[in-house]
């Protein structure tokens, strides 16, 4: 349908031709969309196909050639990233995958975004150190490189590992990514007790940090066993605008998800969003076994249809679902709208906030990342430091860290403070992280003076320092802003959208290091708790303390993975969990 001056209005497609196109030329359209659409067409042009199959991959691509306006239209349209494992090497490489897939290996994925990719890397690099390093790189080599000395690869270019160990490494990095990992744990926690046995304790230490670090990978909630590939898509609308939200599960691992925003024309509703979602998504692309929706679709034996011939093998969409799939559906469902409210809220109110901060700290930039440390603890006893980050979006919960104080003794905050910014931006300067544009610290001229003296201690330059101190009566609305490098406290008034900025990132960093705190000063009653949980005998506290790395990691599991335990009953693992997390 095309306008006066030639442009594509809207692109469709009709099993029934006059039908269709008679729908729209009514005296009583109930839809403003449609209206306004009609009411500029002045011409039709059309396409005649052998099937609907057809229709609907001609449909696609016009839409995402020609961009009408009355379409819904996905902006995103970049392929997704892979993890690569090479075949043709004697000692092969993992790397980051985008594109066609052309080279001899295995692909894994797909991910939601690099970010998932990236880290995910950083991950096997720490449990398995298989190598990542470009070919032309690794092959240069005379001397093993920083990768090694940091004990993230274990040096096959200089001969440093032999190839039947690498190629254990390199089974085992395969099974991760194929979501085998209780076999990958049972493997190791076996190696751990030999090497134990056998009095080679550095060995069975190295193999317990191994099983520790794969059972956090472990800790998501919504772990199944079904193998199958599946795609979890949910659409919440509000305000004229639309979230579609999708999950993506890999052999029963939720690999993560990815939020998208079309662009739509007035009164659009879920399942019309859902439809263009999926033909203009999935085609071209890799699709999975099974796409479950939040809600029916029209046409849907026609997407099955091109998408199974896409495949080569049967594609079901499902929007009735039971058991875990309903369950992935609810938490799908449940980001897609927390996802839209906060991008709501983040183009009002937070752009509102970020400005104002810019405003009142003399920025030059509009700032992209501020941190915040605070300090928790009772009388000395189990210090913790918290680190928390704040985005253009707001939180960023991914980035947050705790740190257990050691050197601190007696209460005493400005060495507490000291050591956790030291041992952040450590890392940082080794390049695990990036350099926030401001770092809030909650106190006052004491503290922001012994945290600049760290930090030049590390060369850390180029970010605004800025102490919180609590004003009069430590009431919200009287606090002091400490800036380094001025004289005198800044004073924002009561209202000032910078200041409401300030109190969020102060309250989150209290509020992460109370409970820091708290869970570290109760592990020791953590232990009599599981001694007196019914049904758990010496021998299942054991296996449980064996196969999650000790206690920390029995508390930071799910009922799921719990159950996952060879003789803990779900109802066990219920009592378990229950037990480890009262208030």
């Amino acid at each position: 349908m095309l306008a006066d001056d030639g442009e594509v209005l809207y692109v469709g497609k009709a099993s029934n031709l006059k039908k269709r196109v008679a729908s729209y030329f009514q005296r009583n359209l109930s839809s403003p969309k449609t209206r306004a659409l009609v009411g500029s067409i002045r011409s039709v042009e059309i396409t005649v196909t052998h099937t609907e199959a057809e229709a609907l991959i001609l449909e696609n691509n016009l839409i995402k050639a020609l961009r009408p306006r009355y379409n819904i239209l996905l902006r995103d349209d970049k392929s997704y990233p892979y993890i690569f494992l090479s075949a043709d090497d004697d000692f092969p490489r993992l790397g980051f995958h985008r594109g066609s897939k052309g080279k001899k290996g295995r692909y894994f994925g797909p991910y939601p975004n690099s970010h998932a990719v990236r880290e995910s890397l950083q991950l096997l690099q720490k449990l398995f150190g298989v190598r990542q390093c470009e070919d032309s790189f690794y092959r240069n080599r005379s001397r093993p490189c920083l990768q090694y000395q940091i004990k993230r690869c274990s040096g096959p270019c200089v001969g440093l590992i032999e190839s039947d160990a690498y190629r254990e490494d390199v089974r085992r990095t395969e099974l991760f990514l194929l979501g085998k990992n209780l076999e990958i744990i049972d493997e190791l926690v076996r190696l751990m007790e030999a090497a134990s046995g056998a009095q080679r304790y550095e060995e069975a230490a190295r193999l317990r940090d191994q099983i520790s670090a794969l059972r956090k990978v472990q800790e998501k909630q919504y772990v199944s066993g079904d193998q199958g590939d599946v795609d979890i898509v949910s659409c919440h609308q509000e305000l004229g605008m639309a979230c579609i939200q999708v999950l993506f599960i890999r052999q029963g691992r939720v690999l993560g998800n990815k939020s998208y925003y079309p662009k739509l024309p007035e009164s659009s509703d879920e399942a019309e969003i859902l439809a263009a979602f999926i033909s203009q998504h999935y085609l071209d692309r890799t699709i999975p076994d099974c796409i479950v929706l939040s809600h029916p679709v029209a046409d849907q034996k026609v997407l099955e249809t091109v998408l199974a011939e896409q495949k080569g093998r049967r594609v079901a969409i499902a929007t009735r679902v039971r058991g875990e799939r309903a369950r992935w559906l609810a938490m799908s469902n449940t980001n897609a709208e927390q996802a839209l409210k906060s991008r709501l809220a983040s183009r009002t109110g937070m752009r509102q906030r970020y400005e104002a901060l810019q405003e009142a700290l003399g920025l030059d930039d509009y700032p992209t990342r501020m941190e915040c440390f605070d300090i928790s603890h009772t009388m000395g006893e189990a210090t913790v430091a918290s680190c928390v980050v704040f985005g253009p979006e707001g939180p960023v919960n991914s980035d947050y860290r705790r740190y257990n104080i050691r050197a601190a003794t007696g209460g005493d905050d400005y060495l507490a403070l000291a050591e956790a910014v030291h041992r952040r931006y450590k890392r940082v300067q080794q390049g695990e992280g990036v350099i926030p544009d401001v770092l809030f610290i909650d106190g006052g001229k004491g503290q922001l003076t012994r945290v600049a003296e760290t930090l030049e201690e590390l060369q850390v330059t180029g970010l605004v320092l800025a102490g919180v101190a609590k004003g009069e009566g430590r009431r919200p609305g009287m606090e002091k802003l400490f800036l380094w490098g001025h004289t005198g406290p800044t004073i924002l008034p009561a209202d000032s959208p910078a200041l409401h900025l300030i109190q969020q990132i102060r309250d989150e960093a209290h509020r992460f290091a109370v409970t820091g705190h708290r869970q570290r000063r109760g592990r020791s009653r953590q232990v009599s708790t599981l001694e007196a949980i019914p049904g758990l005998g010496p021998k299942r506290r054991q296996v449980l303390l064996k196969q999650f790395g000790g206690l920390r990691g029995v508390t930071r599991a799910g009922v799921e993975d719990l159950a996952r335990i060879q003789g803990i009953s779900k109802n066990l693992a219920q009592r378990i969990y229950d037990a480890l997390h009262l208030e």
